[in-house]
C-alpha cells in the first residue's frame, strides 16, 4: 500500500519577529479595509497560540499510526524549538509554498488552499490542524474508501442562510458559499447544512488539484486574503469535501465528535474524560476558546498539562 503522508500546519504567536509581521500587515490592512470585514474570532489570539499541542499530535501520530508516511510541517518562517531533524520530516516555509505577493498570510483558510501543491506530496495525504489529534490505533478504512475518501459531517444543522452573514462562524459561512456553488455546478446537489468534523482529514490530491481547476475563481478569492474576512470563508474543509461526496469520489458519515474547548466552564471535566477514553475514540480536537486569555490563564496550562500525562513517549521527529 502507498504510503499516506501527513499535513499540519503551524504557527507559534508567540514569536517576536512573527508578532511584528502580524501587527504591520495588521496595520495595512485596517489602513486598505472596512474593519467589518473582518470575519468573527478573526483577529484573536486564539488563532495563533502555540500551547505546545504540535509535539503531542505528533505523538498520537506515532502512538497509533507508525506507518505514516512523510510529515510535511507548513509555517512562516518558523520551527519548534524541540523538533529535531528526520528524514520523513520536511518543514514547509510559505515562502516555498505561496506566491510572494501574497505574503503575509494570517488566514489558515488562504494558507490551506496550497497545501496539494507541495512537492512530492503522495496523492492520498491525511490534512491536519495542530489541534486534531489521533485518539486509537488508526484503521486507513475509516479516511479512505472504495470511492476515494472518507468524509464526517456533524449530526447537528447549522442556520442555512440565504448569503454569507457578518455575524455567523467560518463553519456556517463556508457551507453557505458551498452550497451556492454547488447547486450551479453539480446537478442534483443535495444539500445538508451541517459542518464537517474538525477531526483529522482524509484528502486526494488529484481531486484538490480538479477543484482548484473547477472552482477557479473561489480559490482565488480564498487566496486574495490576509486575515479571516467572513466574506470568504475557507474551500478546503468544506466546499471540497461536499464536492467530493456530490461527484461520488467520498463516502460521507455523521459522527459525533469529541472536542475540548479551553475556554467552557466545564473544561476540566472534558480533559478529565479524554484521558478515561484514550486509546478508544478515533480522533479529538482540542480547541482554543480562551480566545485573547494571556498565555499563562490555568486553562491553558491545563492542555499541556494533560498531553504530556496522556502521551509521555516522545515522537521520532523530537529532539533526543
Amino acid at each position: 500500500m502507498a504510503a499516506i503522508d501527513i499535513v499540519y500546519l503551524w504557527v507559534n504567536g508567540a514569536d517576536p519577529a512573527w508578532q511584528a509581521r502580524r501587527a504591520a500587515a495588521w496595520a495595512r490592512w485596517c489602513a486598505a479595509h472596512d474593519p467589518s470585514a473582518l470575519a468573527r474570532y478573526g483577529n484573536v489570539a486564539g488563532r495563533y497560540r502555540d500551547n505546545g499541542e504540535l509535539r503531542y499530535s505528533l505523538r498520537a501520530l506515532e502512538r497509533f499510526f507508525p506507518d505514516h508516511g512523510r510529515v510535511y510541517l507548513v509555517t512562516d518562517q518558523q520551527r519548534p524549538g524541540w523538533l529535531g531533524e528526520h528524514a520523513q520530516l520536511t518543514v514547509i516555509d510559505h515562502r516555498e509554498l505561496l506566491p510572494a505577493e501574497a505574503l503575509p498570510v494570517f488566514d489558515a483558510g488562504h494558507i490551506e488552499s496550497y497545501v496539494h501543491r507541495i512537492p512530492g506530496l503522495s496523492e492520498r495525504f491525511v490534512y491536519c490542524n495542530d489541534d486534531v489529534f489521533f485518539g486509537a490505533p488508526f484503521d486507513v478504512a475509516s479516511l479512505f474508501g472504495p470511492r476515494g475518501a472518507v468524509v464526517y459531517r456533524e449530526a447537528t444543522l447549522v442556520p442555512d442562510y440565504p448569503e454569507l452573514q457578518p455575524h455567523e462562524t467560518a463553519l456556517v459561512n463556508a457551507a453557505v458559499w458551498s452550497r451556492d456553488w454547488l447547486q450551479q455546478h453539480v446537478p442534483g446537489y443535495q444539500h445538508v447544512p451541517a459542518p464537517y468534523a474538525h477531526i483529522p482529514r482524509g484528502m486526494l490530491k488529484s481531486a484538490l488539484f480538479a477543484l482548484e481547476e473547477q472552482a477557479a475563481e473561489l480559490f482565488a478569492r480564498v487566496r486574495s486574503t490576509t486575515f479571516r474576512d467572513w466574506r470568504v470563508p475557507p474551500v478546503l474543509t468544506d466546499l471540497y469535501l461536499r464536492w467530493l461526496v456530490a461527484t461520488g469520489q467520498a463516502d460521507e458519515r455523521v459522527i459525533a465528535p469529541r472536542y475540548l474547548s479551553t475556554g467552557d466552564a466545564d473544561a476540566a471535566g472534558q480533559f478529565a474524560q479524554l484521558e478515561r477514553d484514550l486509546g478508544t475514540i478515533p480522533f479529538f480536537c482540542i480547541n482554543d476558546t480562551s480566545d485573547d486569555a494571556p498565555d499563562d490563564d490555568p486553562a491553558l496550562q491545563r492542555v499541556a498539562a494533560t498531553l504530556a500525562r496522556l502521551l509521555p513517549e516522545p515522537s521520532r521527529y523530537e529532539r533526543n
